[in-house]
């Protein structure tokens, strides 16, 4: 039988390509999202059409604990109890200092951290049975040594996802395998539409392999992580980022 995976946020450039490169070895995809049905429906049609495994759209704010818990419910009525989950769900608002506000820092920290702690906590049970899961954790360079002020809430965000990382590993032993992957400047649609080819420029050069990452780059080191190859692979921060050399 299939593993039954949980992208969150899967209908974004990231979420995307870990989604389709699980299917095209085998697994069987809940694609979730909060407010892209469209982009998660056409990705669904994708991963049947190329792929032939089961996969599901789901909707949830992750951040609201009934929510999440009613999400994992109809994925294990449907398809079965999760066996791998990437918390990959995110939000990012980037704007100047004197321009930010609690309300969005809580936001931020609601999604990007809470999100991940609700989702784990409610496939904990389902993993421990089973004695088996995966758990990958979609921080960021920016958790570690890449700070840019605008975005000093994101960058928070993520290097508490570090943290429960390493908790939630420790928490979930012997049985499931907790890791945690730290993209750099990856291209997405997304990202690129936010800069200036400057700026761009500007990036790359900080990068030894002078350019950005790709989507499908991050995907496969996802699923090497959540593969029996990792299966050793524990309580770890694993850094994708061309050799980026920080910033500012």
């Amino acid at each position: 039988m299939n593993r039954v995976v949980l992208v969150t946020g899967a209908s974004g450039g990231i979420g995307s390509a870990i989604a389709l490169e699980l299917a095209a070895h085998g697994d069987d995809i809940a694609v979730h999202y909060h407010q892209a049905k469209e982009k998660a429906e056409e990705l669904c049609r994708r991963i049947t059409a190329l792929y032939g495994v089961r996969s599901m759209t789901v909707q949830a704010d992750v951040a609201d604990e009934q929510e999440t818990d009613r999400m994992i419910t109809e994925i294990e009525e449907k398809l079965g109890t999760v066996s791998v989950l990437v918390n990959n769900a995110a939000v990012d608002m980037p704007d100047l200092f004197r321009n930010k506000d609690a309300e969005t820092f809580r936001r931020i920290l609601d999604v990007n951290v809470v999100g991940a702690f609700n989702c784990a906590k409610r496939v904990y049970r389902g993993m421990l049975d089973q004695e088996y899961g995966k758990i990958v954790n979609i921080t960021s360079t920016n958790g570690i040594n890449t700070y840019y002020p605008m975005c000093l809430d994101y960058d928070a965000s993520k290097a508490a996802l570090i943290s429960l990382t390493h908790n939630l590993a420790v928490q979930f032993a012997p049985y499931v395998n907790v890791n945690a992957v730290a993209p750099g400047f990856i291209g997405t649609e997304k990202e690129l539409a936010g800069y200036d080819e400057e700026f761009l420029k500007q990036e790359t050069e900080k990068i030894l392999l002078k350019r950005y990452g790709q989507p499908e780059e991050v995907a496969r080191l996802v699923r090497f992580l959540v593969s029996d190859e990792a299966s050793y692979i524990n309580n770890s921060i694993i850094r994708i980022d061309g050799g980026q050399m920080g910033s500012c």
